[in-house]
């Protein structure tokens, strides 16, 4: 299992630093970074849109639904994905192999304008998030052991 990076102050603020370029210049309402298991790693704008946890999770499995759906027809992957509601809009797309960023925007703006900014966006966030992946201490890693080497739960007799 991939392990959660560890964030800094710093690393929060570059990776907020990039959101908030990308919001103001594609004129969207908000973008969250999820990694493919659908843990948000950080997000900017306008959290009354919607609630990022639940999104990151559902973006996640969209995801993975929609890779298999890409290997059907002899594709690696679909990198974007795009979901046009009657006033609010959801653009998805690929910022490396274990990330994605959620872009919610309105009628206000359009997807070719998300879309074109999205790609200057996903790039830098995916150098930062290369060197917290590269750091000697990369992350958290879960394994069974860290549970303490015993059973969580007894049967009582």
């Amino acid at each position: 299992m991939e392990s959660i990076p560890v964030l800094t102050i710093e690393d929060v603020a570059d990776i907020d630093g990039i959101l908030q370029d990308y919001i103001q210049k594609s004129e969207s309402d908000l973008a969250v970074v999820v990694d493919k298991g659908g843990n948000v790693l950080s997000q900017f704008g306008d959290l009354e849109v919607i609630d990022v946890t639940i999104i990151g999770a559902l973006a996640a499995g969209s995801f993975a639904a929609t890779k298999e759906l890409a290997k059907r027809i002899g594709e690696v992957e679909f990198n974007a994905l795009f979901h046009q509601g009657n006033g609010t809009h959801m653009f998805m797309t690929s910022v490396d192999e274990d990330t994605i960023m959620i872009t919610v925007f309105g009628s206000e703006t359009t997807i070719g304008l998300v879309r074109f900014y999205s790609t200057g966006a996903a790039k830098a966030l995916a150098k930062i998030l290369n060197v917290f992946r590269t750091r000697t201490s990369p992350g958290f890693n879960f394994e069974e052991g860290d549970l303490g080497g015993g059973a969580v739960f007894h049967e009582n007799p």
